[in-house]
């Protein structure tokens, strides 16, 4: 069977894609907010199927993130590669601002941050010209005074790329396609065949998100926009498509002279009101075609499709057909590290979250609550619109109210978790709900009472939008806690922000975290996706 390109290409929360090619391979990075370790990087001989390599975040002394919500962090990064070296450019909103890492090797390690001073605004990256020259390109307000919210442009600087120091004098080159355009960001540069090409995306992140293509002589002259702006979008599909929010995307070259572009976009799913997007903004390919010196993308339908051919014809995915990521299922914790793709909250304290204290085990100890920044929480991304994952823990009470469990987290005040709790001499079996500023019991099961030792299997079943609560003993004989909950409180467009469902294990503490006294140890982890569709 010939290999296709299977969309999404990232499954789950993977936005703001970015693709170089090194070597004959390529990379693929994407934005984490404050999530750690943050900007998963990604490979692939034949962009059919990836494999992650390592995160360019991945050291408590490269950022701090504390204090940071879950939506804030690290917004749009950007990787390219010159002369033997890796460059990965992004945004630390609210803390360092624009700053960029290098790597000799795409895997790591790679370095401390250099901030770029004087750089405003966000998502930025980077262009090494044939003389030469290295270029900053940004997005940033308009400098003159915004008349309107998201009335931005895209500009551009000379930037000496041993040091970080912005040269010269900055310039704005584009406001966006359309009339009173909002959110021109997302800006690439590329020369190709003698011309500069920029790839911008414009419209916001929802519904209008959009790609536009601008093209000039040279770097710094009058830049002149596609007629047919833009060249990918389907906000014309209204509210019921498929795939929707497709924007921010970044242009490349296979080895075999064929082009593509990444873009991001959601699948929503559900009824009414419910049809909502939980995994987030995705990470997609799109073949492209050049015409009269331009870009044409996914040429056959103008549409994000759910295969390709490596050729760039448009396909259908067949039984044998293979994700381009496959993570995992199962993680027993008898390695000393946690895996890659495992996120924590603005950090992992490995005094609170560790492999090593009890081999084979995940131990958590009790940490502070959601907002705090000593959250002892590990988790990894919902792929799929249905799923299930369950856990093994055992956990070893010390303070009233000490909680552990699983948890269906989209952020801060918007997630379900389904815990053993110490209450008095009684352990409980709760399932909570918050959505909003405060927590809401939803049912409750006295677990056993007189001891602090509880051992336990804990299931989330997710059925499209409807999620069931499992507990007991034995996996193979559960008992139903609730069912029929509620999942889309777990989607951007009811939670906010910019990130989506990811599904973990924690540790609450019932009294002072930093005295250590309460720890949960998880013996094994499953997670498994179960729905076939690909869109709804």
């Amino acid at each position: 069977m010939s290999k296709k390109i299977i969309n999404p290409i990232l499954s789950g929360f993977y936005p703001d894609p970015s693709v170089c090619v090194a070597n004959g391979k390529f990379y693929l990075v994407n934005s984490s907010f404050s999530y750690f370790p943050g900007l998963p990087i990604f490979e692939s001989s034949d962009c059919c199927e990836w494999t992650q390599i390592g995160n360019v975040i991945d050291r408590d002394s490269q950022l701090n993130f504390s204090g940071q919500g879950v939506s804030r962090g690290l917004f749009a990064p950007t990787i390219r590669y010159n002369n033997g070296k890796f460059y990965c450019i992004c945004t630390q909103v609210d803390r360092i601002g624009n700053f960029f890492v290098t790597a000799d090797k795409p895997e790591g390690p790679w370095s401390d941050p250099i901030v770029i001073e004087g750089a405003e605004g966000i998502d930025p990256s980077l262009f090494f010209d044939d003389d030469g020259t290295v270029w900053y390109i940004g997005t940033r307000p308009a400098p003159e005074g915004c008349k309107y919210n998201g009335n931005w442009e895209i500009w551009i600087q000379q930037i000496d790329i041993s040091t970080g120091k912005l040269l010269g004098d900055s310039k704005g080159i584009w406001r966006g396609a359309l009339k009173d355009c909002v959110w021109p960001e997302g800006p690439h540069i590329y020369k190709i065949d003698g011309m500069y090409y920029l790839l911008h995306a414009e419209g916001g992140t929802g519904p209008d998100h959009a790609v536009c293509v601008a093209r000039c002589a040279t770097i710094d002259g009058e830049w002149e926009g596609k007629k047919s702006n833009p060249i990918l979008t389907h906000r014309h599909l209204g509210k019921t498509a498929g795939v929707v929010y497709v924007g921010h995307a970044d242009l490349f070259c296979d080895n075999n002279n064929r082009w593509w572009m990444v873009c991001l976009a959601s699948r929503p799913y559900g009824e009414g009101e419910n049809r909502c997007c939980n995994m987030g903004r995705e990470t997609f390919l799109v073949p492209v075609k050049w015409e009269d010196g331009w870009p044409v993308a996914s040429w056959q339908t103008g549409l994000v499709e759910n295969a390709y051919t490596i050729e760039g014809n448009v396909s259908k995915r067949e039984i044998g057909d293979k994700n381009a990521v496959n993570f995992p299922k199962e993680d027993d914790f008898n390695s000393e590290n946690l895996d890659m793709y495992w996120l924590g909250l603005r950090r992992i304290d490995k005094n609170y979250i560790n492999c090593t204290e009890n081999l084979g085990n995940l131990r958590l100890y009790g940490g502070s609550d959601f907002d705090g920044d000593n959250v002892s929480f590990i988790a990894r991304r919902q792929t799929s619109f249905s799923f299930k994952a369950y856990a093994k823990l055992c956990a070893n009470f010390n303070n009233d109210n000490d909680s552990a469990g699983l948890i269906c987290f989209q952020n801060e005040k918007f997630y379900y978790k389904v815990q053993f709790k110490l209450t008095g001499k009684i352990v409980r079996i709760q399932l909570i709900k918050c959505a909003g500023e405060n927590e809401e019991l939803l049912a409750e099961d006295v677990y056993t009472g007189g001891t602090k030792e509880v051992c336990g299997i804990l299931k989330v079943v997710a059925e499209k939008q409807s999620i069931r609560f499992e507990y007991g003993n034995d996996d193979k004989n559960l008992t139903t806690l609730a069912e029929n909950i509620d999942a889309s409180i777990l989607s951007v467009e009811k939670a906010g922000g910019f990130v989506g469902t990811v599904i973990g294990m924690f540790a609450v503490s019932g009294g002072d975290f930093t005295k250590k006294d309460f720890y949960a140890d998880f013996d094994w982890f499953k997670y498994e996706d179960f729905s076939k569709d690909w869109t709804l």
